[in-house]
């Protein structure tokens, strides 16, 4: 019988998201998780088997929180509904962050990590065709312009999420005041 594990899959994915966020991907290697972690750098390779399945699970957790955060939303009221939207993907705003570098991972070797980042790409096209339908409604609903190409509005809208919090304010204000200003514009 094997020793139990000195820290849990779930700590082992958090170290590695706040790490990849830091030295991105290519910074990323097994003996840097081993030195944010208690015990020994074996305990790594109880939950799996290299680099490529960690970052690919690591990034396969994120996009499903956001689904489930996604999906819960009563989208009853567009607006209100673009909002929530938007305060989700304020909250985790380094998700593209974190995802882009999907493409570096080699996933000939690991077909956990091919899995794990089919799922991924699945995620990004379910949360694209929510995005997408809220926009189209907004504009039927005659709440957004029409006169500007959907994905004009949906890459705006987006964006958002990129413009640095440079009054420290939480999160949810945060989000509230982007939205604001996306469908106020700044114009008087």
């Amino acid at each position: 019988m094997g020793r139990k594990p000195s820290y849990t899959e779930s700590e082992l994915l958090d170290i590695t998201k706040k790490l990849v966020l830091e030295h991105g991907y290519d910074g990323f290697h097994l003996k840097l998780l081993s030195q944010h972690l208690p015990g020994a750098r074996s305990t790594i390779y109880q939950y799996y088997a290299n680099k490529e399945e960690i970052v690919a699970a690591c990034m396969k957790r994120v996009i499903s929180s956001v689904i489930e955060k996604a999906s819960a939303i009563d989208e009853t009221d567009t607006m209100q509904a673009l909002q929530e939207l938007l305060d989700i993907y304020v909250d985790e705003s380094k998700l593209h962050q974190l995802l882009g570098d999907a493409h570096k991972i080699n996933t000939t070797n690991s077909a956990a990590a091919s899995r794990d980042l089919d799922v991924v790409e699945q995620g990004h096209t379910t949360l694209k065709i929510q995005l997408t339908r809220l926009f189209q409604r907004a504009q039927q609903e005659k709440n957004l312009r029409e006169d500007i190409p959907l994905p004009v509005l949906i890459g705006g809208f987006f964006n958002l999420i990129n413009t640095p919090n440079m009054i420290n304010v939480p999160n949810p204000q945060w989000s509230k005041l982007l939205f604001q200003m996306w469908i106020g514009g700044a114009q008087r």
